[in-house]
């Protein structure tokens, strides 16, 4: 019995013996697989691709196993699409160099039918996001795809808010910043908060608007990629009678008879000129849902100076502004409000930053130089502080 025991345990540790070996020598292996990929890595990135062959060539046995780590890694949940994308071509730039260099094509034949779904994936989801960047033509428009699943159980198409046709009624600071911050995804809305006379539910409340709360007008905002959005689609195709009545309800005042023609103004990108509509005394929007309330605007102009010697500098109207929305928008989040505090560059506003927060958004495109650069070098604007170049 004893000499069974004693095989016993000696055919166990042979075993753990054996599993250690296995797990070390996996461990030199997967070192070896890495300081592999960090040199063709480098290579890669470096551009040095004469280098790349004599790696590929003596490195033939790690390469199968090199091929699926950069997959596995590219296919994990913690990736990003880039970085994912960017894996996976430098798998198949691996197992195509093996493949010429060292005769072997099964790590290319089973790496490329990967990226072949990945690819398909990514342009179902760009044109899903197409879709619904075409109903955001119009400045003004987004869709609010938050709730999306949930909208898709209930058969519901996704909520397409028109900032435009709302503004006809309400100045900007109505609901900026006391309401929504002005900032998106940056407000949690949802159904629950609008029932309870939150956010959407302030207005839409059987009151001031239709009910928010009640189904038969859920076709009313979940309008995303119907037919029924093609009306927010076109800000010069008004039913005028239609806006006056609802102007003349609620207290603000649209008067028809101003418009230009008779019809909306727009500009060069045919989007509406806010500024034309106030000039010509067309409508007088709500500057709060609180009657008493006393609308409070800030004088002072602002010229920027270019640094460009081509480039008229531009000048910032605070009262032209300050019509639309409150200090606190802008101040101080996007802006010290502080003369010099700001280094304003053209190619951050485009990319959404100080003044981008607003134009090209809810507001009159940065595309439309003029807008701004309005102010020849050698033109000096009574009462209006300078700033330095930028």
């Amino acid at each position: 019995m004893s000499l069974i025991k004693s095989r016993l345990n000696s055919g166990l540790l042979a075993a753990a013996l054996l599993s250690l070996l296995l797990l070390a020598a996996d461990s030199i292996a997967s070192s070896a697989v890495d300081e592999f990929l960090r040199s063709y890595v480098t290579n890669y990135e470096q551009q040095k691709f004469s280098e790349q062959v004599p790696l590929v060539q003596s490195n033939k046995s790690l390469i199968p196993a090199a091929v699926k780590k950069l997959v596995q890694d590219a296919l994990s949940k913690d990736q990003d699409q880039n970085r994912k994308m960017y894996l996976l071509n430098m798998a198949s730039s691996l197992a195509s160099m093996h493949m010429h260099q060292n005769g072997d094509d099964k790590p290319l034949s089973e790496v490329e039918p990967i990226i072949k779904e990945e690819v398909e994936k990514m342009n179902a989801r760009l044109a899903e996001l197409m879709k619904w960047k075409t109903e955001e033509r119009v400045i003004g428009n987004f869709v609010m795809m938050r709730h999306r699943e949930e909208e898709k159980e209930q058969g519901l198409a996704p909520v397409l808010y028109p900032h435009w046709r709302h503004r006809i009624f309400f100045e900007c600071k109505v609901c900026h910043t006391s309401i929504f911050r002005m900032k998106r995804w940056a407000n949690d809305i949802s159904q629950e908060k609008i029932a309870a006379g939150e956010q959407c539910g302030k207005c839409h409340d059987g009151g001031i608007s239709f009910s928010a709360t009640d189904e038969k007008h859920c076709g009313r905002c979940h309008v995303a990629a119907t037919a029924a959005a093609q009306a927010l689609h076109d800000p010069a195709s008004f039913d005028q009678e239609e806006l006056k009545k609802t102007a003349d309800r609620i207290g603000a005042k649209w008067r028809p008879e101003n418009l230009p023609g008779g019809k909306m103004p727009l500009d060069k990108w045919g989007f509406i000129d806010w500024l034309e509509l106030k000039r010509r005394n067309v409508f007088t929007p709500l500057a709060s849902l609180d009657k008493n309330v006393e609308e409070e605007t800030r004088n002072g102009k602002i010229v920027f100076r270019t640094s460009s010697d081509f480039v008229d500098d531009v000048l910032f109207d605070h009262r032209i502004h300050s019509d639309w929305i409150t200090c606190d928008t802008c101040h101080p989040e996007f802006f010290v409000p502080e003369l010099g505090g700001n280094r304003v560059k053209m190619i951050q506003i485009s990319k959404g930053r100080w003044c981008g927060h607003c134009h090209g958004k809810v507001s009159f495109t940065f595309a439309n130089c003029k807008r701004c650069h309005s102010v020849p070098k050698s033109e000096q604007i009574e009462g209006a502080l300078l700033r330095s170049k930028h």
